[in-house]
């Protein structure tokens, strides 16, 4: 009887699984070869008095870091342990906007589009202040070079959408235009409004339908502003990730990378129809987006169809994507500063009962990791792995056929395996009941038909699900 290997190759649901493309690759990472495990989301904080939309991590002049996060009114710093401490009230943050940050130096600075930008002095501040009498409003904040940069900003009791504005040099408190200190604002008249800004050595500011560089070239005009991408731009502000000297955002037609030079799609029939067809449009506001620097995965949180949240997943490294159930309403990056074994028990009342592992970066402090929000409480993907499936594209031996046996290529675990046989393409995909490896790693199975997909899940304590060796003969017909 004839056994084939099935590789467990690139899910590109927007292909068709005839071609050999991987039909669902869910809960799960990409990796090198095969496919990984992803974590659950847990609760890390207590409750805040509203539901927490951003979350920022900064980093304190000793190496340690300092927790961020906020609803539309407060703002909270975030023990090791999980507490939660009110440092800012009164914000009137509006429905479609969320406060921002960024860090200058010692300083962690906020916007929401409705108050002055906020200042924080790490080591010293109790609560967040006024950054400055001359500190404007905006939607969207950065740091370019050695200037605090702002973008649709409110000035004039109106809203400046196409405005960029910066700060003095090294100055970000300063924001009164003069030649001699560098502060100033530029107008992009052509584009839309903006959607979002990215900083570094260079500037990138997204607009609806063109993107743009800054770059630093001194007096008189301060930054030189290139147009990059004419119309094709950024059409939500949540979709815009960064990572080193690359951003990654969601435009009207895909998913595409930037490193400041050219625009590159990332998600072209691999994801793009997909995603348009199963996120909702009307939702679209909520997305939010972080990289996980560890697995160099970028991550999209946003609102599907069926009213539930999913992360499509992106591997910059292999360049494959994958996708998982949320566990948050909001993504970002996170981190914690150290908790010792004393504050241990007002985490969990027994190490048994503890949903993130010993060992994890969570305890360690200073270290970045995965982490968001969902209602009022702050989360942190370091729980248990979630319950991943991948399913294989249609094995077609060109005739009829017989599914007899399969056996899950797992390392450090083992599967379960359940088979769809079909006759014509034109029929629905129906999986059979799933069947789990015995002690030899042996799945027995009896599927007849032309077209065979294999869906496989992991279980036990896997680390990377490489392919599925099946054993398929041909039948005659009668």
């Amino acid at each position: 009887m004839p056994t084939q290997r099935v590789q467990l190759g690139e899910w590109m649901p927007d292909q068709s699984g005839i071609t050999g493309a991987l039909t669902d690759a869910k809960n799960v990472v990409s990796q090198a070869v095969g496919y990984g495990s992803f974590p659950t989301a847990v609760a890390f904080s207590g409750s805040a008095t509203e539901d927490l939309v951003s979350l920022y991590a900064a980093k304190n002049p000793d190496s340690t870091t300092q927790l961020f996060t906020s609803g539309a009114s407060k703002i909270y710093t975030v023990s090791g342990i999980g507490a939660l401490t009110q440092v800012k009230s009164g914000m009137t943050t509006g429905i479609d906007d969320r406060v921002r940050f960024t860090q200058f130096g010692k300083r962690v600075i906020t916007t929401n589009n409705a108050d002055v930008l906020q200042g924080w002095t790490l080591g010293t501040s109790t609560s967040f202040a006024n950054l400055s009498a001359s500190a404007p409003k905006a939607k969207f904040i950065t740091v370019v070079r050695d200037f605090v940069v702002c973008a649709n900003t409110y000035e004039s009791a109106a809203q400046q959408q196409y405005r960029v504005r910066w700060s003095a040099l090294n100055d970000e408190t300063d924001w009164v235009e003069d030649v001699n200190t560098q502060s100033d604002y530029q107008d992009i008249p052509d584009g839309g409004q903006i959607v979002g800004i990215r900083g570094g050595e260079f500037g990138l500011v997204f607009l609806e339908r063109a993107i743009s560089r800054m770059t630093y070239i001194g007096t008189p005009f301060i930054f030189q502003f290139d147009n990059i991408s004419r119309n094709k731009g950024c059409m939500v502000s949540g979709s815009i990730a960064q990572y080193q000297g690359v951003t990654f955002f969601l435009s009207d037609d895909g998913f595409y990378m930037c490193d400041g030079q050219q625009v590159v799609p990332i998600g072209s029939e691999k994801v793009d129809r997909f995603f348009i067809n199963d996120a909702s449009e009307s939702d679209y506001g909520t997305m939010s987006s972080a990289v996980d620097p560890i697995r160099k995965l970028v991550i999209w949180n946003y609102v599907a169809t069926d009213g539930f949240r999913k992360l499509l997943i992106y591997n910059f490294a292999t360049k494959k994507w994958t996708y998982a159930d949320a566990g948050t309403d909001y993504l970002s990056e996170a981190s914690s500063t150290a908790v010792t074994l004393e504050q241990l028990d007002s985490i969990s009342a027994s190490i048994d009962a503890m949903t993130t592992s010993l060992d994890s970066r969570l305890y360690v402090g200073g270290k970045y990791f995965l982490g968001g929000t969902l209602g009022a409480v702050v989360y942190t993907y370091t729980g248990a792995s979630a319950t991943g499936q991948i399913a294989t594209g249609d094995i077609d031996l060109g005739g009829q056929s017989v599914v007899t046996l399969a056996r899950p290529q797992v390392d450090g675990g083992s599967a379960t395996i359940a088979v769809a046989s079909r006759q014509l393409l034109s029929e629905s995909v129906l999986f059979g009941t799933a069947v789990a490896a015995d002690s030899e790693n042996r799945v027995s199975l009896r599927s007849s038909g032309r077209y065979h997909r294999l869906q496989l899940v992991p279980t036990g304590n896997w680390s990377n699900a490489v392919a599925i060796d099946v054993d398929v003969t041909g039948q005659g017909a009668r």
